[in-house]
């Protein structure tokens, strides 16, 4: 326990944090400055050991085992008082020295060969599909949701997001042959064949994702214009008008980045457009979270910008627009957040108590990210010509528009 306690002594700079121990001792840490506050109670002195020495894997298993608990209050409560005071810099050199250790096995850790990817996406996307349905929108669309005013309903900003990439891609005639890399569960596949005329190829590696979006495209009649494999992106042939992934270079993986974007120079038409949507990081390459890396996402990272345009420039391939989307990713968990707990006896029953602890405290660490640590969503336009592109970015928000006075229609008119 004297570990620990060493350890909070240093973290907590900001709000107030009461330690209940063992053996009953109350112990509060009290910041300079106020802020949020939260009651723990630890109900094992190993555990409390296991934290200080590797906080970032073993606090998010004490969380998962019960042997950590909140009283009086939420996780979220929790973790927004120590992610506020280690954005403000509370710390511990020996959580320091663990970081650049992580830097150095990066590499390591995020090298996926066609084989391992397949594995680390079957661990989290190969799940029930009905525990997705259980805090998803009704398209099963899980990636950063779009809200231009801040106020629209997860389906309302799920929508606007196919609506802004799609006008992105410029679909601006019916047949354009586009190529969807991690399709996810068909959703946005779907959604560009079925209202803006496009013919669609999804490729992803989950087993159950490509069942259930082939069995979406039979049941809307649009197995002729949307299809889905079950492939990797390096083995994708042939040539589409045009490419776009949606939180899918996460898992690519750093030593991958190159191979990434030359499959997409190669399988992009001269005149194409490829849009590139991922998570994001402000400060620089970093490591993911020892506990988020073993438990949730095996193999995944968020790249800083400084990583991955190196690779762009190295595929020739042309950066005609970049964007980051600021907060909207912190506005999406929140919502994926409010829905778990609302259905959390549900997904009880579908697995188990630990299981649901688990995914609480993804949801709840990584909005908390977003909102504290400036993790942002960027979208890279990439192209082989400068020309294929409007001059200036005022065609997004006519094409955004046009494509939301279409859905508000009794009667689509199509393109």
């Amino acid at each position: 326990m004297r570990l620990l306690d060493t350890l909070l002594k240093r973290i907590v700079v900001i709000g107030r944090l009461t330690v209940v121990w063992p053996d009953g001792t109350v112990t509060t840490y009290a910041g300079r400055e106020p802020g949020p506050e939260a009651r723990i109670r630890m109900h094992d002195r190993a555990a409390a050991t296991r934290i200080a020495l590797n906080p970032g894997l073993r606090f998010g298993e004490a969380w998962m085992d019960g042997v950590l608990t909140v009283e009086g209050g939420s996780l979220y409560g929790l973790l927004d008082l120590l992610m506020l005071n280690l954005e403000r810099g509370g710390g511990h050199p020996f959580m320091t020295a663990l970081e650049r250790v992580g830097t150095w096995m990066r590499r390591l850790q995020q090298t996926n060969p066609i084989g391992r990817a397949k594995h680390n996406v079957a661990h989290h996307y190969d799940l029930s599909g009905r525990l997705y349905s259980l805090f998803l929108d009704r398209d099963r669309q899980y990636s950063c949701a779009y809200f231009p005013r801040g106020d629209e309903t997860l389906e309302e900003a799920q929508a606007a997001k196919k609506r802004h990439i799609a006008a992105k891609l410029l679909l601006t005639r019916p047949g354009l042959r586009v190529l969807d890399i991690g399709s996810g569960w068909g959703g946005l596949a779907l959604t560009l064949a079925r209202e803006w005329g496009a013919d669609v190829t999804g490729i992803t590696l989950s087993e159950e994702q490509h069942r259930e979006s082939n069995a979406r495209a039979r049941a809307e009649g649009l197995s002729d214009r949307v299809r889905f494999r079950l492939q990797d992106y390096r083995e994708v042939t042939g040539t589409y008008d045009r490419i776009v992934s949606v939180g899918m270079f996460e898992h690519v993986g750093l030593p991958h980045y190159d191979a990434f974007f030359r499959a997409v120079a190669r399988a992009l038409a001269p005149d194409g457009v490829a849009l590139i949507h991922a998570i994001g990081r402000p400060d620089g390459p970093g490591v993911t979270n020892a506990w988020l890396r073993k438990y949730i996402f095996p193999g995944g990272y968020s790249p800083a910008l400084s990583e991955v345009l190196p690779a762009i420039e190295r595929s020739r391939l042309l950066l005609t627009d970049l964007e980051t989307l600021r907060l909207h990713y912190a506005e999406t968990l929140r919502h994926w957040r409010e829905r778990f707990l609302r259905n959390r006896d549900a997904i009880a029953a579908i697995y188990d108590e630990r299981f649901c602890r688990m995914w609480e405290f993804y949801l709840v660490a990584c909005e908390l990210a977003f909102r504290h640590q400036s993790h942002f969503v960027w979208q890279a336009q990439l192209a082989h010509r400068q020309d294929v592109v409007p001059l200036t970015r005022d065609y997004i928000a006519e094409a955004e528009a046009a494509a939301a006075r279409r859905a508000a229609s009794p009667v689509s008119t199509g393109l």
